[in-house]
C-alpha cells in the first residue's frame, strides 16, 4: 500500500448509504463473522445486516447478559464472553473460537471507547490504547489461522477522524507524563489505522485483507463517557440529547462503510486502505479540519505501521503472524 492507493474508487455508495443498501441482494450464507461490540450502536447494526444477509455472527461481549438481551430477536447469532481490556480474556475467547471454527471469513473490530477518564489496565497501560488497539491486535493475531483458512477473509477495523488529533506518541504512548483524554483517543484511532496497514501486508499472501475506516459522526453509546453538557458545548446535541449538529449520520449509515469494506467486490485485490463514506479516502493535508475528511499520511505509513506492530507484539505477547 502506498499513498497513491488512497484514492476514491468511484463507489456507487455514499455518506447517505445505509446497511440495508449495502447488503441488498447479497447472499452471505456460509460465511462466519466475529463482530466486536456487535450488540450496541454501529456493531448492532452490523450484526443485524450480516445475519439478514445469511451470515453467522459471533459477538464477543464484556456484558454477555446485556448483549444477549439486545440480540434476542437476531437469528444466527451467538454471544461469547470477552473483555478487550483484559488480554487473558481475549486469548481465552480466541482459543474458544479456534476450538469451534475451522475458518473465519470476517473479523469486524467495531467495539471501542472514546475520551474516557484516565484508566490504567494490565501493567499500567493507558486504557483507550489497550481497549481500542491492543485488544483487537491480540484477537486478530490469535484468530489469524482461522482467517488464513478462509481463503479471502477480510478484517475491518473502526478507526475515526479522531486519528487527526495525533500520531503515535512513541516517546510516551501510555501518557505517563500527563493524561489528555482526547489525545489518547486520537492515538488509539491512529493505531487502529496503522494496524490494518501492517496486518494487510502480512496477510495478503494468505488472502487476508485488512481495512480501517471512519464511520462518520454518529451519536451512539460511544459518547457515554461524555457529559450531556460537553456534547452540547461541541454543538452535537440539544439540551434534551437530540442530535442537532451538521453532518451526523444515523447508526445504519454509520455502519455502512464497515459493511462495504467487508463485502464490496471493488476492494478485491486491495487492502491496507483507510475508508470513509463507502469509498477509499483521500490523503488529507496536515492541519486541515477533522470534519473535512480524509486520512493523515502518518496513519497509513507502512514504516510506522511496522514499528507499531513490533511494539504491540512485544507488549501483548500475541502469537506472531509469519509470512
Amino acid at each position: 500500500m502506498t499513498l497513491t492507493d488512497q484514492q476514491p474508487l468511484g463507489s456507487p455508495f455514499s455518506a447517505a448509504t445505509t446497511c440495508e443498501d449495502i447488503v441488498a441482494g447479497r447472499d452471505l450464507s456460509g460465511r462466519t463473522a466475529v463482530v466486536t461490540g456487535g450488540y450496541s450502536g454501529l456493531g448492532l447494526e452490523t450484526t443485524r445486516a450480516l445475519t439478514a444477509a445469511g451470515a453467522r455472527v459471533i459477538v464477543p461481549a464484556r456484558r454477555c447478559d446485556v448483549a444477549r438481551a439486545a440480540l434476542k430477536e437476531v437469528t444466527n447469532c451467538e454471544v461469547i464472553p470477552m473483555d478487550l481490556a483484559d488480554l487473558d480474556s481475549v486469548r481465552t475467547a480466541a482459543a474458544h473460537l479456534s476450538d469451534r471454527l475451522d475458518r473465519l471469513d470476517l473479523l469486524m473490530a467495531v467495539a471501542g471507547v472514546m475520551a474516557t477518564p484516565e484508566r490504567r489496565v494490565g501493567p499500567g497501560w493507558e486504557g483507550q490504547l489497550t481497549t481500542n488497539h491492543f485488544g483487537h491486535f491480540t484477537l486478530a493475531c490469535e484468530l489469524y489461522p482461522l482467517l488464513a483458512a478462509a481463503d479471502g477473509a477480510r478484517v475491518v477495523v473502526n478507526s475515526s477522524a479522531g486519528h487527526t488529533l495525533t500520531g503515535i506518541r512513541w516517546h510516551d504512548p501510555h501518557f505517563h507524563t500527563g493524561y489528555d483524554k482526547w489525545l489518547a483517543y486520537g492515538q488509539a484511532k491512529t493505531a487502529n489505522a496503522l494496524f490494518a496497514v501492517h496486518l494487510d501486508a502480512l496477510g495478503r499472501g494468505d488472502g487476508v485483507r485488512a481495512y480501517a475506516l471512519h464511520p462518520g459522526k454518529i451519536i451512539t453509546g460511544l459518547q457515554r463517557e461524555m457529559t450531556l453538557q460537553a456534547q452540547i458545548d461541541r454543538g452535537w446535541v440539544d439540551a434534551h440529547g437530540n442530535v442537532v449538529g451538521d453532518g451526523f449520520k444515523t447508526p445504519s449509515q454509520g455502519a455502512a462503510t464497515g459493511l462495504w469494506a467487508a463485502t464490496s467486490p471493488l476492494l478485491d485485490g486491495r487492502g491496507g486502505l483507510y475508508l470513509e463514506d463507502c469509498d477509499v479516502a483521500r490523503v488529507s493535508a496536515p492541519g486541515t479540519p477533522m470534519d473535512d475528511g480524509g486520512v493523515r499520511a502518518y496513519a497509513v505509513d507502512p514504516d510506522a505501521a511496522a514499528r507499531l506492530w513490533d511494539v504491540s507484539l512485544a507488549a501483548t505477547g500475541a502469537t506472531p503472524i509469519t509470512r
